[in-house]
């Protein structure tokens, strides 16, 4: 809407403005006194009028032109990008990490090998591990070999016992003896089977030297360098971050005035500082129950995604971020400066004509910090009275200037 100003001259404008009870006063006044102050109202009257003639002070005019437009009701909030699904990858084991085989801004894919820890001395655990098992399960052979033997033994003297051709502590030793080497075997199988879980727990810990790729995406950080010490006895260490950078999340930071108006589903839309021209629509997919309190701001975090094509938007990009709460689109719009109401709540528009400002009813639809919407009232291509300049000001920006005096 282009910007224009109406004028009426300072003269006019304060002869107009003589207030009534000043007229009455001077009615009032003795004969003499009132005619010699008649000779001084008509000289300040042609001064009045001579510096109308001559440019004196004068009332400008604020107008706008009244046009078709869209008109929004928004919710606004600053947000920052980040991947919707991502990963920060890190190290199970302690040790040097030896190797690194991807770069940041690399594309990767699941399973693939990104990194590789000194992997000599888990290696040499899950050896030795394995030769005590080894050993133990060669104990457990010989323990069954003398199993056998010692229940042969036992047989032999039970039969012997029958005919009194064995003494009964012969009998009753072998008899204790299967007991004790079956107990022996017993043992032997539990070592075993604790043994083995050494050995996959040794394994397991070989192969966490390896780290690969938990999901399709890209390398977007690297936090630890090859070379360095990896500790993961408290913490695990993140020695890189992976992230799926085909859809995005907004986090917008709502304040808690404006987080009620808003409801998971509602459209919205936002911008980056990159392309301050270009519109990212979307709906809100969650409203974090738990605020973030910064300077004693509650702020709640508002989740948005949305569809990364080319990938355009990256990680921490700053989002001015608008949610939808009402709209009209191609209405009659003015700004909300031109809109007024009378005592009885009834919307007032001055409306520019050749006679001057004229005050109009009108019927205002949706509004919001900028501009009004006007169902009714208004024609497209009025001009309304924006506000008032300063005397002597100048207007700017393809200004109209219309002057009415006395003379």
């Amino acid at each position: 809407m282009g910007y224009e100003s109406e004028t009426m001259t300072g003269g006019a404008a304060r002869a107009r403005a003589l207030p009534r009870h000043t007229l009455d006063k001077w009615r009032r006044l003795p004969g003499p006194v009132r005619w010699g102050g008649a000779a001084v109202a008509a000289f300040i009257v042609l001064w009045l009028g001579y510096g109308t003639l001559f440019g004196g002070e004068s009332i400008t005019y604020r107008t706008q032109t009244v046009v078709r437009g869209d008109i929004e009701l928004t919710v606004t909030a600053l947000g920052s990008l980040q991947p919707k699904e991502y990963v920060d990858v890190g190290a199970q084991v302690s040790g040097q990490l030896d190797t690194v085989h991807v770069e940041i801004g690399q594309q990767v894919k699941k399973g693939d090998l990104l990194a590789e820890i000194d992997a000599r001395v888990y290696a040499a655990e899950v050896a030795g591990a394995r030769a005590r098992l080894a050993d133990l399960q060669s104990q457990l052979a010989g323990a069954e070999a003398e199993l056998v033997l010692a229940r042969r033994q036992f047989g032999r003297n039970t039969d012997l016992a029958r005919i009194d051709a064995v003494s009964r502590d012969d009998l009753d030793t072998s008899e204790t003896l299967v007991q004790t080497v079956a107990a022996k075997i017993g043992s032997l199988k539990a070592q075993i089977e604790q043994q083995k879980s050494t050995v996959e727990a040794g394994e397991t810990n070989l192969s966490y030297t390896k780290i690969f790729a938990p999901i399709d995406g890209t390398v977007t950080s690297q936090t630890a360098l090859q070379g360095q010490t990896l500790n993961a006895n408290q913490t695990a260490p993140v020695v890189m971050q992976v992230a799926n950078l085909d859809t995005m999340t907004v986090e917008a930071q709502v304040a808690e005035a404006d987080v009620g108006k808003l409801r998971a589903g509602m459209p919205v839309y936002f911008t980056t500082l990159g392309t301050p021209d270009r519109r990212w629509a979307s709906t809100v997919r969650q409203i974090l129950p738990t605020p973030e309190i910064v300077n004693e701001v509650v702020l709640y975090t508002v989740l948005v995604d949305i569809e990364n094509a080319g990938v355009v938007l990256m990680k921490d990009m700053t989002a001015q971020v608008f949610f939808l709460l009402d709209a009209a689109r191609d209405v009659l719009i003015v700004p909300v400066a031109a809109v007024s109401e009378r005592r009885d709540g009834i919307p007032i528009v001055t409306v520019m004509t050749d006679k001057g400002p004229r005050p109009r009813e009108v019927e205002k639809g949706l509004a919001n910090r900028i501009n009004a919407e006007i169902k009714s009232g208004l024609a497209e291509g009025e001009t309304v009275v924006t506000g008032t300049m300063a005397a002597g000001a100048t207007a700017s920006g393809g200004s109209r200037t219309r002057r009415v005096g006395f003379f």
